[in-house]
C-alpha cells in the first residue's frame, strides 16, 4: 500500500478511539508549518492548501498531505473528490478525498496565477476562471474534460456556485456575472464597487467583498439588483466569506479575524477574534475554520464559543 495512503487512513482510524481536545470555552489554535491559506470542508476534516502540497487536518492534527507543483485559491469538494488549482502547472488537480491520491490533471489554464481564484462545483460540474482575457472552463467530473468553455469579463478570477447559477465576479471590470448553467453563457450582469473579490451565494441573495470600499455588496439572485452595502471596514482585502445558519461569515484582514453578518437584517452581529492578517474561511454547522497564513495557523471556533460572541 502506498505509504501517504497507509497514513491517511491509520490517523482517520485512530479518531475514534481519542478523546476530543479540553477547549472549552476557547476557539482551538493548530500550528501549521509553510503557508496554511484556503480550505475546503470534508465532514469533521478539512484540507487546506500549503506551499507545494495540499494537506489534510482535523482537530486532532495533520492526517495526510499530497505535493503538488503551486496549488491555490479557494478549493472545492464533490463527487468524493478535492478539487485544486495549480497556479504552476496550469490545471486543475483532482484528488481522492479517501485515499488522499491524485487522480488527474486536468489542464485547463488558470486566469489569475497569482492565486486569487475559485475551483468552485455545481450543475454537476467543476468551474474554474481559466483564462484572464475572460473564459470559465466547465469540466465533467465523469470524464476529467473540459467540456464547455464560457466567455465572461476579462478579469474574472472569482467563482461561486449557488441558488441555481453560477456566479462570478470581475475585479477588472467590477462587476458580478450570473451564468446559466443550462445554455453556458452570460444571463445577467451587476455593476459592483471598488475592487470586488471573493464572493458566495448563499442565505437567499449572492454576497460579494467590495474590497476596495470595505463593504458587501448584497445582491438579489432573481433581478441581479443590489439592494444593500454593509460597511465592514476601510477596506477588505484578502479575505474571504462564506454562509450558513442565517449568517454571513467574513474573513478580514484588519479589525478582527472575521465578521458575522446578519443575512435577514444586514446587520454586523459580531467582530471576533483579534486582527491576524490574511487568511480563509469556511463555516460549518458546528463550527468556523479559518487561517491565519503569515501566523502559519489554522483556527477551530466551535459553535458554542460563536453563540456565547453572537449573544454578547
Amino acid at each position: 500500500m502506498d505509504k501517504l495512503k497507509l497514513t491517511f487512513l491509520t490517523a482517520t482510524a485512530g479518531l475514534a478511539a481519542i478523546s476530543a481536545p479540553a477547549f472549552a470555552g476557547s476557539e482551538q489554535v493548530i500550528s501549521i508549518p509553510g503557508f496554511a491559506d484556503f480550505l475546503a470542508v470534508d465532514g469533521d476534516t478539512v484540507w487546506t492548501t500549503n506551499k507545494g502540497r495540499v494537506e489534510a487536518w482535523s482537530r486532532y492534527g495533520k492526517l495526510a498531505e499530497v505535493p503538488m507543483t503551486r496549488p491555490c485559491g479557494a478549493m472545492t469538494i464533490s463527487h468524493g473528490s478535492l478539487w485544486v488549482a495549480d497556479c504552476q502547472e496550469g490545471a486543475v488537480v483532482r484528488i481522492n478525498i479517501r485515499t488522499a491520491q491524485k487522480i488527474a490533471t486536468i489542464p485547463t489554464g488558470i486566469a489569475n496565477p497569482k492565486g486569487e481564484l475559485n475551483v468552485a462545483s455545481g450543475a454537476g460540474s467543476i468551474w474554474v476562471a481559466s483564462d484572464d482575457k475572460g473564459v470559465i472552463s466547465r469540466i465533467d467530473p465523469e470524464t476529467n474534460a473540459v467540456v464547455a468553455k464560457i466567455t465572461v469579463d476579462p478579469g474574472t478570477w472569482y467563482l461561486s456556485f449557488g441558488l441555481g447559477s453560477l456566479w462570478a465576479v470581475s475585479a477588472n471590470q467590477q462587476s458580478l456575472q450570473r451564468i446559466d448553467p443550462e445554455s453556458n453563457s452570460v444571463a445577467g450582469k451587476t455593476p459592483l464597487g471598488k475592487e470586488p473579490g471573493f464572493l458566495v451565494a448563499g442565505e437567499g441573495a449572492v454576497w460579494v467583498q467590495e474590497q476596495g470600499d470595505g463593504t458587501v455588496a448584497r445582491v438579489d439572485f432573481e433581478t441581479g439588483e443590489v439592494t444593500d452595502r454593509i460597511k465592514v471596514g476601510d477596506n477588505l482585502k484578502w479575505g474571504d466569506i462564506d454562509t450558513g445558519d442565517g449568517k454571513v461569515w467574513l474573513r478580514t484582514t484588519d479589525d478582527q479575524v472575521f465578521a458575522v453578518i446578519d443575512a435577514r437584517t444586514n446587520a454586523i452581529k459580531a467582530r471576533i477574534g483579534a486582527a491576524a492578517g490574511s487568511g480563509a474561511l469556511r463555516y460549518t454547522g458546528a463550527g468556523v475554520w479559518t487561517t491565519a497564513h503569515d501566523e502559519h495557523t489554522l483556527t477551530w471556533w466551535p459553535a458554542d464559543v460563536l453563540n456565547d460572541k453572537l449573544a454578547d
